[in-house]
């Protein structure tokens, strides 16, 4: 019985282990498993990892703008290069590793997307499909009781939740050109429907 207990405890210990890594990578490893796609043979348009004059044009706008563009998507790319799980942090790394030529130290600091939408606005134009109604188990808009289990860790886990996935929901509510800010912004909107604060 121990041991099958020990066994159990390393298991959970292990997928947490793998959540932690998949929440953190780094550029190299996103750029080898979602970039390289189009990166490596310039496929629509996209400039080849290690052609430098490429680079350097488009890095000429800022490290800002590429990642902007990469997050938000631009031209045949799609926001967060079709994965919409991707965090900011981690496209933000995936670009100064191609555009460094895979040179560049992993940042650890994401880039800061303007908030272009409120959260209120993000909530009415895709949250309150599900929230509104409480569809698949998603807390209703305004239901305290609803909320409150998921807010006993702060509100960044449910950020985090709603970047990532979870459950019956999609990668940030299948909007993929959603920043982490503004996934952030609809979260602590919705929390303070409830008469609650968004703490971290």
């Amino acid at each position: 019985m121990k041991t099958k207990k020990i066994a159990l405890i390393m298991m959970i210990l292990g997928l947490c282990s793998l959540q932690a890594q998949a929440a953190d990578r780094t550029g190299k490893e996103v750029v080898d498993t979602t970039c390289a796609s189009c990166h490596i043979s310039g496929k629509d348009g996209a400039p080849k990892i290690g052609d430098q004059a490429a680079w350097s044009q488009r890095a000429a706008k800022g490290l800002d703008k590429l990642t902007a563009n990469a997050i938000t998507g631009v031209r045949n790319m799609p926001a967060h290069g079709g994965q919409a799980a991707l965090s900011d942090l981690e496209m933000s790394r995936a670009v100064g590793y191609m555009v460094s030529g895979g040179n560049a130290a992993d940042t650890n600091k994401a880039y800061s997307s303007p908030n272009t939408r409120s959260g209120e606005q993000v909530v009415k134009e895709r949250c309150q499909e599900c929230h509104a109604e409480g569809k698949n188990g998603s807390p209703k808009l305004g239901d305290m009781n609803a909320w409150k289990p998921r807010l006993t860790k702060g509100v960044d886990p449910l950020v985090k939740s709603a970047i990532g996935g979870h459950k019956g929901m999609p990668a940030r509510g299948g909007m993929a050109n959603l920043s982490d800010a503004e996934m952030k912004a609809a979260v602590e909107y919705m929390v303070g429907l409830t008469g609650g604060s968004a703490k971290k």
